[in-house]
């Protein structure tokens, strides 16, 4: 393992002195974060903050599990300067936010290549705003296509034949998706549009959303919701569409890794017939464009300790913790070069390379603008129900979305 306070201490980062411990004790650093079920989190901290010579001693204040209800709280305190916070623990798509408000901290150039030389490209985007990185992945996350090997011979490269092989398979072809009127509504359409070749901004306050492509994903994801998802469609997240899967009432499902290991603890029959593939197609000479997931660290700009945090991050991102993050909780690291172990061929047996694969080509949100929350509550309300998208005439949807979006980016009133 790098010697993480030898580097700080070269650069001259930690200003408090780099003995073995300062006369005070440790520094407590408060790490703002949800409650990861696994508990790979408290156990790297507790790892990183005995190796820090008694540095800092890094103690959690957990955030509440919906990503909605943890934004709230850390934007409260925020705005408030509250200086108990040292460490947050980032969706990916708060960066340009909490950076535009001069919440968080940029990275300190001397250690940016340290940190993030060998990220993924498609995250380390998540952890810039206007080409200044405010932000440390820590780990990352994206849907595949799971499907039952039983009841197809190939699984489908688009959309279209994934609703031709449905068709085929009858009642049991249902097709799992996430389209209740919450942040995974916008990833399913983020994804589609996307893939159909154009995407929803072209830049922080510019509008995309090019109407033939972004018409035809509107159209899909009609047809996949009149014709082949399952009845509750309109209430569907992750949890009941694997739960879905897992009754065996349905064929393909478009969901997080975390399904895998749940199937074979829930449902060993399903289980044994459970395939992996790359996230569908819209257009089959077009590339797919995979949802993106995950978690950022950040250092609060109100910290009295943004030295000693920032050598806390580098820590905790080290190769081992990423990798001990995958096998507990089911996490893909963002590290690249650590696909190329064999430890990652155990944590998702049969399918690690696609997730690299899925996470080199997947195509965040458009969190670059300030503004993402109040775009992605417009996409939901001009989406949902996406049972009432019609699949032959999509324009209607289509207008109300690009009139919704191009309110959320001029900040017109939706929060």
């Amino acid at each position: 393992m790098i010697r993480l306070a030898a580097i700080l201490c070269a650069l001259g980062i930690i200003l408090a002195g780099c003995g073995a411990e300062s006369a005070g004790g440790p520094v407590k650093l408060d790490w703002f974060i949800f409650n990861e079920p696994s508990g790979a989190p408290v156990r790297i901290a507790e790892r990183c903050s005995q190796e820090s010579g008694g540095r800092y001693d890094i103690e959690f204040r957990y955030l509440p599990s919906s990503a909605d209800a943890q934004r709230e709280q850390l934007v409260r305190r925020l705005a408030a300067e509250d200086d108990t916070i040292d460490l947050i623990g980032m969706d990916i798509i708060w960066t340009g936010e909490f950076a535009n408000a001069g919440w968080i901290r940029e990275v300190p150039g001397a250690i940016e290549q340290d940190l993030t030389g060998t990220v993924f490209d498609s995250v380390l985007a998540s952890a810039r705003f206007e080409d200044r990185l405010y932000a440390v992945p820590i780990w990352s996350n994206t849907q595949l296509l799971w499907y039952r090997t039983d009841r197809v011979d190939q699984p489908p490269g688009t959309w279209d034949e994934m609703l031709e092989q449905a068709e085929r398979i009858g009642p049991q072809g249902r097709i799992e998706v996430q389209a209740d009127r919450y942040e995974g509504l916008t990833v399913w359409a983020n994804a589609m549009i996307h893939s159909a070749g154009t995407q929803i901004l072209s830049g922080p306050e510019e509008l995309a959303l090019e109407q033939g492509p972004t018409e035809r994903a509107l159209a899909l994801m009609g047809r996949v919701s009149r014709e082949a998802a399952p009845p509750d469609v309109s209430t569907a997240n992750e949890d009941s569409a694997r739960l879905g899967f897992e009754s065996g009432d349905s064929s393909f499902m478009v969901n997080y890794p975390f399904v895998h290991p749940s199937a074979k603890q829930n449902a060993p029959e399903v289980f044994e017939h459970m395939g992996a593939a790359l996230y569908p197609r819209v257009e089959p000479d077009l590339p797919s464009a995979p949802p993106l997931g995950g978690i950022n660290l950040a250092v609060s700009s109100f910290s009295p300790h943004p030295d000693l945090a920032f050598e806390a991050i580098t820590c905790l991102i080290q190769p081992q913790n990423q990798l001990e993050i995958a096998e507990s909780g089911g996490l893909p690291p963002v590290n690249r070069a650590l696909y190329d172990r064999s430890e990652i061929e155990r944590i998702y047996p049969g399918f690690s390379d696609l997730i690299k694969e899925s996470i080199e080509a997947a195509e965040p949100r458009p969190a670059e603008s300030p503004a993402y929350q109040d775009l992605s509550l417009a996409i939901q309300r001009a989406l949902h129900p996406t049972t009432g998208i019609d699949p032959q005439n999509p324009t209607r949807t289509y207008e109300r979305l690009r009139a919704r979006v191009e309110q959320a980016v001029e900040r017109r009133g939706l929060l």
